[in-house]
């Protein structure tokens, strides 16, 4: 099991993936608002979305796990 950080603060602007969507390495997977920049977050390896963590809106920490891929 591996997890997908944050790695900047921000909102999360969108997220393009749902539970039980396979995902391949370099994907992007969440979209992060900060400083009025759009910043993607990439999948760092390939796997089954498990678990969602945060929903659109909320703001995250650097290192905050986003997503549970299997």
């Amino acid at each position: 099991m591996s997890y997908i950080q944050a790695n900047m603060a921000g909102s999360i602007w969108k997220i393009l993936v749902d539970i039980d969507e396979k995902v391949e390495a370099g994907q992007e997977v969440v979209i992060l608002e900060s400083m009025k920049m759009e910043i993607p977050i990439t999948a760092e390896t390939k796997g089954c979305v498990k678990k969602i963590l945060f929903n659109e809106g909320d703001f995250v920490n650097e290192g905050d796990k986003l997503i549970e891929i299997d």
